[in-house]
């Protein structure tokens, strides 16, 4: 190194950009599985502090109006036979997917609610506010090898808020849905319609409408590691004969599968399908899923039940497999790397965290339209007292 007295030292000073101007490598979250095998990490129970419905035209309501009762056949041994191309498409009322829903029937939930949370505002500035959906691509993200994904990210009051955002392949996918694609989501709403009863002890009724901006939704309180969450997230109806009445260990989720005929059937199954059943359901700490197998045909000719906490046995000896470590680890490690990322508290300036297969997570900063996802009235939700206007309507 030359003394800074020297002339060609001087040069360098003149032309050297000052150190806190100098551009700083854009940060970066790794994915590869072999990173997250430690030992699982804490997760509190999930426990559940309420619930909202939305109706036949999506609007908001703070109850469980919309809430199903698990009610399936008989067990007799006999194939279920349901059609599930029964009312399609005459009987099928589809959500506008063009309307971006964000955070908003959450936020309004807890906009309702925020003076009754346990540990007070405090609790929630420290904390992440999220769909259930969201953290479950996070979960899968180490093993997912087709789909990419967005998460919107904005600080407000101390709390981080995660919204996820189309990404262009997503929206060029679902605009270019084929036919039989359409129909297969139709299946797994008329499944439900077959499974689920209006009421306890109530019987399904299969003749009505299949609308899918009706839903129910739980919200629950956890924690990963250290990162307190409050989440939300569809349920698809409890069991009035569960062990347990208190949600969510009374929640049943109900899906839907093509017939399996060979082990390595099996074995993609337990690979791909369950291991997104298994996140989706851990997460919610709802005990059971209930699967439906259909045939070509569209009739389901069997059914079986997916005890959440035993999914991991089916892959366990299974090198390819997943593993539920990797998942929450690699989880707990997307909230640590947004919550160091995200540290300017301003609702309009928003993280945009994009992931592709294959590659590390990134980090983009934006201000306002179009990524900006937090409502003006939710922008209340860290005050004791919001205005009248600051409702939503």
């Amino acid at each position: 190194m030359e003394p800074r007295g020297t002339k060609r030292g001087a040069a360098k000073i003149r032309v050297a950009e000052p150190c806190n101007k100098l551009p700083r490598p854009a940060p970066s979250l790794p994915t590869d599985p072999a990173l997250y095998s430690g030992p699982f990490p804490f997760y509190r129970r999930p426990s559940e502090l309420g619930c909202f419905s939305l109706d036949t035209q999506r609007q908001y309501h703070g109850d469980a109006r919309a809430l199903r009762y698990y009610s399936p056949p008989p067990t007799n041994g006999q194939s279920p036979n349901f059609d599930l191309r029964d009312g399609y498409p005459d009987r099928y009322q589809t959500r506008d997917e063009e309307v971006q829903e964000r955070l908003d029937h959450l936020l309004r939930w807890l906009l309702e609610h925020r003076g009754q949370l346990e540990g007070g505002p405090s609790w929630l500035a420290g904390a992440t506010v999220t769909w259930r959906g969201h953290l479950t691509k996070l979960l899968t993200t180490p093993y997912e090898r087709q789909e990419g994904w967005q998460l919107a990210a904005s600080r407000f009051q101390g709390t981080l808020y995660l919204s996820e955002v189309e990404t262009p392949a997503a929206r060029v996918q679902r605009l270019n849905r084929p036919p039989l694609l359409r129909e297969l989501m139709y299946m797994g709403y008329k499944f439900e319609q077959y499974m689920c009863a209006d009421k306890p002890g109530g019987s399904p009724d299969p003749s009505g409408e299949v609308n899918t901006n009706v839903a129910f939704c739980s919200v629950l309180r956890s924690r990963l590691g250290n990162h307190p969450l409050l989440f939300s997230g569809e349920v698809d109806c409890t069991d009035p004969q569960a062990p347990s009445t208190q949600p969510p260990a009374c929640y049943v989720e109900l899906k839907t599968s093509k017939e399996m005929h060979s082990p390595g059937q099996w074995k993609s199954f337990y690979r791909h399908k369950l291991l997104k059943w298994w996140a989706q359901s851990f997460l919610l700490g709802v005990p059971n899923v209930v699967a439906g197998f259909r045939t070509p045909e569209g009739f389901i000719c069997s059914l079986k039940t997916f005890p959440t906490m035993e999914m991991f046995e089916h892959v366990r000896n299974d090198r390819d497999g997943w593993n539920p470590s990797v998942c929450m680890n690699f989880c707990a490690a997307f909230l640590s790397f947004a919550q160091n990322t995200v540290v300017q508290d301003d609702p309009r300036l928003v993280y945009l965290f994009s992931w592709e297969p294959g590659g590390p997570v990134t980090v983009s900063e934006h201000r306002d339209a179009p990524h900006a996802f937090l409502p003006t009235w939710g922008r209340s939700l860290g005050v004791e007292a919001g205005r009248k206007d600051d409702v939503p309507p």
